[in-house]
């Protein structure tokens, strides 16, 4: 209803469903991107296209425990780990066999090996258009005699399927928040020494990154996932950065304007967050995968005003007293009492990542729903949304 009325998203703001005793803000934009639903879409499409073949995914598809163990169910096996550790060795591999590239992409190093074994890793590739994006800004800055900043996660597979790519172009170097960009200009600007600039970063650069004259000249990119809002920031700061050294008028010779690499839906999403957080609720439930990185970076927005729980799926709600949810500062699960406010109505945002499908939404807001026997139907409540609507 939303997309029918405000198909170009000029409006943020959440929809409100209101049960009578509990009231749920929906994010107006939450779940599956574009390129999630175009890998889903082309994983299923190889496994209903090779029936007798094996089929392995590079890793995990996206970020998600419900997708991927729907995807292992039919007979899907992972060849590494998030991590990129080895599950499956390459020499397992036949020319026969099928590989599918996971949304994120994957290294030049990994393509290059499944063409030596005889897989073609194009044939089911489904890295998001948004991701190959940013890689082609970074061959263009490298054309350009740029040097890349990659802002993102250095051990994340979009993160390093993007870095071989840059490095392959241009001197590059990884940074992973605004704080490690204040560092960085802190050495361009000649504040801090050589050896500190290598204690912070020597594991996260290009082979023969030379730090005393490849960041003359810099350009941003970034892992999509991450929070454009600080993508946007540590760009901001750079340009700063370079105005300051080298002066306003030669900023062009030194500093490459990478706005366009943000990813529309990771951006929508948050935007959205920021709507639902012009509310006020009482708590806000998360929903998507644990290790998904634009999840967390919904988490930390959320959590900067109101008591926040990320949770994978309804089953961690144990009881109108108890949940199980990830706490993504420790990486641990932790279990809260009394987390559903006595007050009435109770006012509970609810949102997801980019890599939770809309049904496991839906299962959290009918977990919630069935501790209130006193609820208006949610026949009642979509009634009355489509008839405001219609107004």
């Amino acid at each position: 209803m939303r997309r029918e009325l405000d198909p170009k998203k000029k409006n943020f703001q959440p929809t409100l469903l209101d049960f009578g005793p509990v009231q749920f803000f929906i994010a107006r934009h939450f779940g599956f991107c574009y390129g999630v639903e175009n890998a889903i879409e082309i994983s299923f499409r190889a496994i209903e296209d090779n029936p007798d073949k094996r089929i392995f995914l590079l890793s995990q598809m996206i970020h998600n425990p419900d997708v991927n163990t729907d995807l292992i169910n039919r007979g899907v096996k992972f060849l590494m780990d998030t991590a990129g550790n080895q599950i499956i060795p390459w020499t397992a591999l036949t020319p026969d066999d099928i590989v599918i590239i996971p949304a994120f992409g994957t290294t030049l190093a990994i393509e290059s090996q499944l063409k030596t074994i005889g897989i073609e890793p194009q044939r089911y590739n489904t890295t998001c258009p948004f991701v190959e994006r940013v890689w082609k800004k970074s061959e263009k800055l490298g054309e350009d005699h740029y040097s890349i900043i990659i802002h993102g996660k250095h051990n994340h597979e979009e993160t390093r399927a993007t870095f071989s790519r840059s490095e392959h172009h241009a001197p590059s170097i990884i940074i992973k928040d605004i704080h490690e960009a204040h560092k960085l200009g802190a050495f361009i600007l000649g504040e801090i020494s050589a050896e500190e600039f290598s204690a912070l970063f020597n594991n996260r650069i290009s082979e023969g990154f030379n730090p005393l004259k490849d960041l003359d000249r810099v350009g941003v990119i970034n892992q999509t996932t991450m929070l454009a809002t600080e993508t946007q920031e540590i760009a901001d700061h750079f340009k700063k950065v370079m105005i300051k050294k080298f002066g306003d008028d030669r900023l062009t010779q030194h500093f490459a304007d990478t706005r366009d690499t943000l990813c529309y839906a990771t951006n929508e999403n948050q935007q959205a967050t920021h709507g639902l957080l012009a509310q006020e609720a009482h708590l806000a439930l998360v929903v998507g995968g644990y290790n998904s990185s634009n999840t967390s970076h919904i988490v930390e927005l959320c959590e900067q005003k109101l008591p926040t729980y990320f949770i994978a799926c309804k089953d961690e709600i144990l009881s109108e007293q108890c949940i199980q949810h990830y706490n993504i500062h420790t990486q641990q699960l932790n279990i809260s009492q009394g987390y559903l406010s006595e007050q009435r109505p109770l006012k509970i945002i609810l949102t997801s990542g980019a890599s939770c499908p809309d049904s496991i939404v839906d299962g959290v807001l009918q977990q919630i729903l069935s501790f209130f026997p006193d609820k208006k139907t949610v026949e009642e409540v979509m009634r009355k949304l489509e008839a405001a609507g219609k107004e």
